[in-house]
């Protein structure tokens, strides 16, 4: 179990005195926030009472009436002998809800389709025939696209034989096999909070109980956190993304790259890097290798982000020990990626550089009008300048974001809530915005959020009716 020190929670509580109410309830108020911001992830440990007190120089009264007062309302949970550990009120979670005909869909990190697909396809066309004397079922990829995707490894500074490598159907597919293969029901897996939601599932489904790490915009990695996290549990398997972090935009140095490989192996714990986002820099940004170059992990990838969400193929890079496990448990799943789709892939890395470089620029683009836009229509919000990626997580200064979500749908928008990237409803005063659109969809989004958040204002929207995406 995580345990936050004394010293530590000052820090986060920084300026916690509002001068307009009690001490015991300023100091309440916001430990609060930082619960439902996720900076303190649910189930830490809170310092003792006495040792808050003489950090913030209060009585231990003051500590005591604001631990009394987050027990009732259902944000800590208190055991003796155990101290008192950080929770969220127990909700309804709202269901899930498919895109509907009409609606601007701004749930997915997604850009439309490249042109060069259709070229790529007319190509694996005529190439086609020549595997069609196969079965058809193979469970590994075929040889030319895991020899291409090798040899892109190995130029981005990651030495790569084609063996090391297994084509899957996307990256969720990737990571769903990855976990029902190395975990076993009850295993602790190291995530981050916030990240991505169907990575939860997976390893949820696979048995995992969920051990957070904070990420937050313009700090990173809750690095402390981190090493008390692996330290403390010995999580059998960590998935962490650490190139244009989804949903925060925040990207991991090359030291806490080592340092972070180093504890784990150290402790038995195997890291999966999702490497989806990592070559859609926007801005020039200090160069890194791939996390797996700094010491022993797991990477994964696909063209979902960087070609079209319709093209199913993604990868696993691993040893070969660990290939060959993930062979002969993926039947059971399914029988292989289509091989139609792994020839249009393979065709793409031919020159894959220039398609990154034009999604680059598209991205740029974008991220700069959706800055402006905002700041031109909801000024209050905190808009974070991310250097790549494709989403922008924005402080909307209060926690409504569900309320928000609800009030969008009735401006024709759809946009998954904050609470959608944490563990149990955290993140209330986040929304993940995405701008890799048209211009025209940009502007009706800000016109929509806009819109919708005059009406939260005025109108405050029950949370009992929410919709979170299915697909984000």
């Amino acid at each position: 179990m995580a345990s936050l020190s004394a010293r530590a929670l000052a820090l986060l509580l920084d300026g916690w005195r509002d001068g307009e109410h009690a001490a015991y309830v300023a100091l309440a108020a916001r430990i609060r926030l930082l619960v439902l911001d996720g900076r303190i992830a649910l189930d830490t440990r809170l310092p003792a009472e006495r040792d808050l007190a003489a950090q913030l120089n209060v009585s231990r009264t003051t500590v005591s009436a604001s631990y009394a007062e987050l027990r009732e309302a259902g944000y800590l949970d208190s055991v003796r002998g155990s101290g008192s550990m950080a929770k969220l009120p127990n909700r309804q979670v709202p269901p899930a809800q498919q895109s509907e005909p009409g609606f601007l869909d701004l749930t997915k990190a997604a850009m439309p389709a490249i042109p060069a697909i259709v070229e790529a396809a007319r190509l694996a066309a005529e190439q086609y025939p020549a595997y069609l004397g196969d079965s058809g079922f193979d469970p590994i990829g075929l040889p030319v696209l895991r020899a291409a995707l090798a040899e892109r490894y190995t130029r981005r500074g990651l030495a790569t034989e084609p063996e090391q490598i297994m084509v899957t159907i996307g990256a969720q597919h990737a990571i769903a096999l990855l976990a029902r293969t190395l975990l076993v029901r009850g295993d602790r897996a190291l995530v981050e909070s916030p990240s991505y939601p169907h990575a939860y599932e997976a390893l949820k489904i696979a048995g995992a109980r969920l051990v957070p790490v904070t990420v937050t915009t313009g700090e990173g990695w809750d690095e402390s956190g981190l090493e008390q996290a692996i330290q403390r549990t010995s999580p059998s398997l960590g998935y962490l993304m650490p190139d244009f972090h989804n949903p925060t935009g925040e990207s991991m140095s090359a030291a806490l790259r080592e340092r972070t490989l180093a504890l784990a192996e150290r402790h038995g714990t195997t890291l999966i890097a999702d490497e989806t986002m990592a070559e859609l820099a926007i801005d020039d940004v200090e160069p890194v290798l791939p996390f797996a170059a700094y010491g022993n992990a797991i990477t994964i990838g696909s063209v979902g982000k960087t070609v079209w969400g319709g093209v199913r193929v993604g990868w696993i890079r691993a040893e070969r020990n660990v290939i060959q496990r993930l062979v002969r448990a993926r039947s059971a799943g399914d029988l292989g990626t289509p091989a139609l789709e792994q020839l249009l892939v393979a065709n793409l890395l031919d020159d894959f550089d220039s398609i990154l470089a034009a999604r680059r620029a598209q991205l740029k683009t974008g991220r700069d009008r959706m800055i402006a836009l905002l700041a031109d229509r909801i000024p209050e919000w905190e808009v974070p300048r991310v250097a790549g990626g494709l989403t922008t997580w924005v402080n909307l200064g209060a926690p409504v974001s569900s309320q928000l979500t609800i009030a969008a749908r009735s401006q024709g928008i759809q946009i998954a809530a904050g609470p959608r990237f944490g563990i149990d409803g955290a993140f209330e005063r986040f929304l993940r915005i995405p701008f890799g659109g048209s211009e025209d969809e940009m502007v009706r989004a800000a016109d929509g959020l806009a819109a919708a958040w005059a009406a939260v204002g005025q109108h405050p929207v029950s949370a009992e009716a929410g919709y979170l995406a299915e697909v984000v």
